[in-house]
């Protein structure tokens, strides 16, 4: 039983890498970093004037990696940065340059993403999210432990 588990593990281990390595093949293809393709992506899902640290939040990454990746969009003329009303936080908001690249490069492959989503039976999408869920969750608790060796000394 154990050996089977084994498999399945590597076998979604090996899916879940595969659909990694189309989303960075589809990055390089378009003409940007992977960073730089999350990020416009984000920008897609939150919204035109959305904050950095949501961008961060929703990405699972550093500010500096997505500070870094901001500032080459904003001197590529693709976004630029506005002060919010309450205090320091900066919103980000596409240029008319950053408009057409993401109706030409992003939304494309959202369409794509949302095209191999409705091609699933309804009921296999949402044992599909059921079963996501309750992996990642166990993930969480199973990891929760491990910690990075300088904080524990």
């Amino acid at each position: 039983m154990e050996e089977n588990q084994g498999q399945e593990l590597r076998e979604f281990n090996r899916l879940y890498k595969k659909l990694e390595e189309l989303y960075h093949s589809l990055s390089l293809r378009l003409g940007m970093s992977d960073s730089i393709f999350s990020i416009l992506y984000t920008i897609c899902e939150l919204g035109d004037g959305c904050s950095q640290k949501e961008i961060c939040e929703q990405l699972s990454a550093s500010k500096q990696t997505i500070n870094s990746a901001i500032r080459k969009l904003e001197n590529q003329g693709i976004l630029f940065m506005r002060k919010g009303e309450k205090g320091r936080e900066l919103h980000i908001h596409l240029t008319e340059r950053g408009r057409c690249e993401v109706r030409e490069k992003i939304l494309p492959v959202m369409e794509a993403e949302d095209q191999a989503f409705i091609r699933m039976p309804e009921q296999d999408r949402a044992e599909f999210l059921r079963l996501s869920r309750i992996y990642v969750d166990a993930m969480i608790r199973e990891t929760s432990s491990i910690r990075a060796l300088e904080e524990r000394t």
